[in-house]
């Protein structure tokens, strides 16, 4: 049935851009994407401009539209704003009441790119009449209204977790006075049945990790089998995605395992034994590593057997040499950042950055402003601060602009047409890029779950949506 919504001719295309949107923001347009692509390619080649200039649209619904155009890789122009701006350029004074416009603009303004003014200017305006309409509880905005907006204020959806997001839409759906309830009880049921995989497949991985024996070999570790998943549904959750979610939560789990035995654990001249050894990537003499890191070193190599003999089933077991190398040029950054630790040098941001590519700093730098010092370890924001002599209030600015510029730079690079890669891998990664987000920029989630992935990881893969 919501099939054929989506193939039966409207005589407005903008009903069926208003479906595409509300199949996303529920999660369950997956199963109609070929559909959608078709139909978008379409409307966009035949009906760039006039598909907007012909009518007066109102602010929901243009916002609406150019957030369906620009997800799915149009680049619609970002000046279809400009008529809501009065002679000065700033935006008209009498758009403050209309709440659902608002709310819209400001998520729209989220898939702007370098050089769109007219956008960073609309984030402007809409992130400070959300935060008055928040602010102002005498206001007359139903509850799950105000709830969405704080939600989108936190983290708007175009950054954050799809599954997430899906759960939270569909409660604040269900609310609205123009749902459609065949979608609604489409998207409840769906959330459900992907729900059921995801925890079967984490009994699968458990019954693994526990028949690995992980927590007795390496007792010094986080054992996050949980949490690993959590973040590789976020990259992909979709049911065709099962076995790569397996195989991507063991190798999540094992970098996991990685990043403790070299920041945590291993002495500094023990881990260069270890580091030599990943070079090679092969079983070594028991004698050439120290007794405490083989069990990491055949954990490592087990792991990747094992990854090796699921991908031969489709005839793809070259790809995990690229995983291999991969993994060794994480364990070389590693070791650069054991050397600064024991030498107690502190590198300049650019170094810290430089090797964060592949130790995990950038991460840490751009998706997180927290202290590691607890580990013996300075943090980026400390490089930065010592390398641009600032204070750690303007190193924390410097690094909000940081990241808003590397989220245009993903809205331009990773989500715009023609690419040179699948869409399918480009859409991977800006979901990783979304966890990581999730996951580091306000707390180590990962070292200290209780903080917030102990309410969130239930609602995704434990609790089911009440239908």
């Amino acid at each position: 049935m919501v099939k054929d919504m989506l193939v039966v001719s409207a005589s407005d295309p903008i009903e069926k851009l208003h479906l595409i949107f509300s199949l996303y923001r529920l999660g369950i347009s997956y199963h109609f994407e070929n559909e959608i692509e078709d139909y978008l390619n379409h409307l966009f080649i035949s009906l760039p401009n006039q598909l907007i200039d012909d009518k007066d649209y109102d602010l929901q619904t243009i916002s609406i539209v150019f957030q369906v155009f620009r997800f799915h890789g149009y680049k619609m122009l970002s000046d279809v704003f400009s008529k809501f701006q009065d002679g000065d350029g700033k935006f008209k004074k009498e758009l403050i009441d209309d709440v659902k416009g608002i709310i819209s603009l400001y998520e729209a303004t989220h898939f702007r790119m370098t050089g769109e003014v007219i956008l960073d200017e609309a984030l402007t305006f809409t992130t400070k009449k959300l935060e008055e309409i928040i602010e102002n509880q005498s206001s007359d905005v139903p509850p799950h209204v105000r709830k969405r907006i704080a939600n989108a204020l936190f983290r708007p959806y175009h950054h954050s977790m799809q599954r997430i997001e899906a759960r939270q839409f569909i409660s604040f759906y269900k609310k609205d006075e123009s749902k459609n309830d065949v979608l609604l009880k489409f998207a409840k049921y769906d959330f459900n049945r992907v729900q059921l995989l995801h925890q079967q497949e984490l009994s699968i991985l458990s019954s693994w990790y526990k028949e690995s024996n992980m927590k007795s070999k390496l007792p010094y570790a986080r054992h996050r089998i949980v949490e690993a998943l959590f973040y590789v549904v976020g990259v992909y959750f979709e049911p065709r995605y099962a076995r790569a979610r397996n195989i991507l939560c063991k190798l999540t789990t094992l970098i996991g395992f990685l990043d403790d035995t070299y920041e945590a654990y291993g002495l500094f001249e023990e881990l260069q034994h270890l580091t030599d050894a990943i070079q090679r990537f092969e079983i070594v003499p028991m004698d050439e590593l120290p007794a405490d890191l083989k069990p990491m070193f055949e954990t490592l190599l087990n792991v990747h057997d094992e990854v090796e003999d699921q991908v031969r089933e489709e005839g793809r077991s070259y790809s995990v040499c690229y995983t291999k190398d991969e993994v060794k040029k994480y364990s070389t950054a590693e070791q650069l950042e054991a050397r600064w630790r024991h030498e107690k040098y502190v590198p300049t941001f650019d170094e810290y950055l430089e090797n964060g590519m592949y130790s995990g700093c950038s991460r840490m730098a751009f998706a997180q402003i927290m202290d590691e010092d607890g580990r013996g370890f300075s943090t980026g924001w400390t490089c930065y601060m010592k390398q641009h002599n600032v204070s750690r209030n303007e190193t924390i600015e410097a690094f909000r602009e940081k990241i808003a510029g590397a989220w245009k730079c993903i809205n331009e690079e990773y989500c715009m047409k023609p690419t040179t890669v699948p869409r399918a891998i480009l859409r991977a990664a800006l979901n990783y890029q979304r966890m990581l987000d999730f996951a580091y920029r306000d707390n180590d989630e990962y070292t200290k779950p209780e903080l917030s992935f102990k309410s969130i990881i239930p609602k995704v893969i434990l609790h089911p949506i009440s239908l």
